[in-house]
């Protein structure tokens, strides 16, 4: 995944009951927690965390 890509992100990370969209800000190496994604969505809200709560759409 990169930056511009659409992405779901996991209810484990957002607390919302259903996987939510959006778009790929930012991607980065981050040495303690792996890959860090953030995304946004069609309300304007971020959400970001580790690789392993976001699928690619």
């Amino acid at each position: 995944m990169k930056k511009g890509d659409k992405a779901m992100v996991s209810p484990k990370l957002t607390g919302e009951q259903d996987w939510i969209t959006g778009v790929i800000i930012d991607v980065e190496k981050n040495p303690f927690k792996g890959i860090v994604i953030a995304i946004k969505d069609q309300l304007g809200r971020i959400f970001f965390g580790e690789e392993k709560y976001f699928a690619p759409v």
